[in-house]
């Protein structure tokens, strides 16, 4: 905890020079005494709410830029996210059975496809980046706030473009869950 009190000092002055600000300046904003503010920013003035919040108003920078919070997890997640091969899985349903919905992030890489086929439908939409989908006889890149559908008994494969990660929302029935099958060529 010392550590972080510690940063929160040359954060503040950091942040006030960013903004081409004067102690003088920001004083005058936020009623906090030059002395203090100078006290604050050297580390001489243990940092208190009572301190940062003007501060943080006065600059336009939340708390957390402040004090140097680390990254906060979405909070619409609340499962501990899966990595399997490569790809991180955030599960957003609890229950067991019924429709499935997971967040996944592919990271940039250029996997040779490898096309499978399972009982029933998925649903995948693109929060960011570039997805590449190869459905049957198709190969196509979805980006961001494109959605796509498909019976997945035709042969099918996601995966990054090679162009960075690709962020997107999955949702499929209960077949979805059982392995993958390898989807055959047919040989002529």
């Amino acid at each position: 905890m010392g550590e972080v009190l510690a940063e929160v000092g040359p954060r503040l002055r950091r942040i006030r020079k960013e903004r081409g600000a004067t102690l003088a300046g920001l004083s005058e904003v936020t009623g906090i005494s030059v002395s203090t503010l100078s006290r604050l920013e050297s580390g001489l003035r243990r940092p208190s709410l009572e301190l940062l919040l003007p501060i943080a108003r006065a600059h336009e920078v939340a708390l957390d830029d402040v004090v140097g919070a680390p990254p906060v997890r979405d909070p619409r997640v609340r499962t501990a996210p899966i990595s399997r091969h490569g790809r991180t899985y955030w599960p957003l349903t609890r229950q067991p059975g019924g429709l499935q919905a997971f967040k996944v992030l592919v990271p940039p890489g250029n996997e040779e496809p490898e096309l499978r086929t399972h009982e029933g439908y998925e649903w995948l939409y693109v929060l960011a980046g570039r997805l590449r989908l190869v459905l049957g006889g198709q190969d196509a890149v979805l980006v961001a706030g494109e959605a796509v559908e498909f019976d997945t008994r035709v042969p099918h494969w996601f995966g990054s473009t090679g162009e960075g990660p690709a962020e997107f929302l999955s949702l499929f029935g209960p077949q979805g869950e059982r392995m993958h099958v390898r989807a055959r060529p047919k040989r002529s």
